[in-house]
């Protein structure tokens, strides 16, 4: 647990804050999904919201596998993120805000010095939270790894909505495993998961075609013979 005593504003709430819903504001408006923070004002942000915001630290939030997540260079000017794993997606790096939930099976390999989550060997933290949790618990401060950061922007002076990552599994920062579409760090293209899932729904069809179509299976030998046997003149048993 995460002493908010330790942790400047803008983290504590960042660490706590729930993004990806419904802006109330802009409920009515498309691509209103509060999945930008303002370092600021301590809030999560639409892009409708942001001609209040013009002159403040912004930073984009993406979902990877279900979790938000940040770009690692826009985390690496306000947090020392040394030893966080970090993942590709979409070509850029991005490391977990938060711990990540256990996994079925643990690893015997390196695991997570806070969450035992299992990691590559380079690594001793799975998230900024973690490794934050780790420095409060063994340093008993964060003041040494805390940036002061006076400038922060979004990638594109035009935020569009879509650059959020979609919730796809996709290979961790390092993987040896390449596909057609990747940037060689192990992120899968978008063009490979849209064609990945347009397979399985084909399959999918297909499969609901083959249900509903009556099936013929052949008799099995054992049961021909037992209805030829019955076709044969009966033989009667010899009067005495």
């Amino acid at each position: 647990m995460l002493v908010s005593s330790h942790l400047p504003r803008w983290l504590e709430v960042l660490l706590s804050e729930k993004f990806f819903n419904a802006c109330i504001i802009h409920e009515e408006e498309k691509k209103n999904e509060k999945n930008i923070y303002c370092l600021d004002c301590c809030t999560s942000l639409c892009p409708h919201c942001l001609s209040l915001h013009g002159s403040h630290r912004l930073l984009q939030i993406r979902r990877y596998v279900y979790q938000d997540v940040i770009r690692l260079d826009d985390a690496a000017k306000l947090v020392d993120c040394e030893y966080v794993q970090p993942y590709t997606t979409n070509s850029a790096k991005v490391v977990f805000i938060n711990q990540r939930p256990q996994t079925r099976f643990r690893s015997s390999g390196n695991i997570c010095s806070t969450c035992d989550r299992s990691l590559q060997d380079a690594y001793l933290f799975c998230s900024l939270s973690c490794k934050i949790s780790y420095l409060i618990r063994i340093q008993g401060g964060l003041s040494k790894f805390i940036f002061e950061c006076k400038f922060l922007a979004l990638p594109d002076s035009s935020f569009d909505n879509s650059l959020t990552t979609p919730d796809t599994v996709l290979e961790p920062s390092g993987s040896t495993r390449t596909s057609s579409g990747s940037d060689g760090h192990g992120g899968v293209g978008c063009r490979t998961l849209a064609c990945t899932e347009t397979t399985k729904i084909a399959k999918k069809k297909r499969s609901s075609k083959t249900a509903c179509r009556p099936t013929y299976s052949p008799v099995p030998e054992m049961s021909v013979s037992l209805m030829n046997r019955r076709k044969k003149t009966p033989q009667r048993a010899p009067l005495y």
